[in-house]
């Protein structure tokens, strides 16, 4: 069985390793444990080694822990980092930190719904398709500008930045990283309000040092935590 709080450990002196390379600081980097297929037990030990971030990918099983006996009444931050579907923005609103994974106009503006029948605010990232792969989601690169200012003026969310899923080529990883980050940059200058656009979500165990070296603000990683998923 894997080490839960040594494989955190091991995982933060990395990150402090990359950072001091590249020149970032490690207190900017948001590490978000990917627990999906893991269960409330797993995710309760990694809270007890202090990790606090939790990142969830689909509805149900997200919805099954965070109310479990062992989890619900721990102050987790909890990230939704699937691919969400409209119909489903409902189940989640109000029990996440924050959303990663709106890739279409129209799931925002499902959220902005949802979120202002409840008279709260909530956070979320607009997924983009670095890679040009159809087997990923996310917004084309070339239609985030475009439709801009439709994100930016729906009541009751807030776009704080950007997320994608790099290609498995390390190579290729990196231009999709640079690209991301570039693209936020130029969602600033478009923005009402830049300093809400803070967020860049990219890098995973297999390249989140190379993620880091591009910018990001938010490392998902589940095998390098949790160990290999089950299904």
């Amino acid at each position: 069985m894997n080490n839960i709080a040594h494989n955190l450990e091991h995982l933060h002196e990395e990150i402090r390793s990359v950072c001091k390379t590249s020149g970032r600081n490690p207190s900017d980097i948001c590490l978000i444990a990917v627990s999906k297929t893991k269960p409330a037990g797993l995710i309760k030990e990694a809270y007890d080694a202090g990790q606090m971030d939790i990142g969830e990918s689909y509805v149900q099983e997200f919805l099954e822990k965070e109310s479990s006996d062992q989890l619900s009444e721990l102050p987790i931050r909890w990230h939704f980092i699937g691919h969400l579907q409209s119909n489903k923005v409902k189940d989640i609103v109000g029990k996440v930190s924050l959303v990663h994974s709106i890739d279409k106009l129209g799931t925002a503006e499902e959220l902005s719904k949802r979120a202002s029948r409840k008279n709260i605010i909530v956070d979320y990232l607009v997924e983009i398709n670095t890679s040009g792969e159809v087997s990923k989601f996310g917004l084309p690169p070339d239609e985030l500008l475009p439709k801009a200012a439709h994100f930016f003026n729906l009541p009751n969310i807030r776009l704080r930045g950007l997320m994608t899923i790099a290609s498995p080529d390390r190579k290729k990883a990196r231009y999709e990283f640079r690209m991301l980050a570039d693209l936020l940059e130029q969602l600033r200058e478009a923005s009402p309000d830049p300093g809400l656009l803070t967020e860049l979500s990219m890098g995973m165990s297999q390249d989140y040092d190379i993620a880091i070296e591009e910018g990001a603000t938010m490392i998902r990683i589940g095998t390098a935590i949790f160990g290999s998923r089950q299904r």
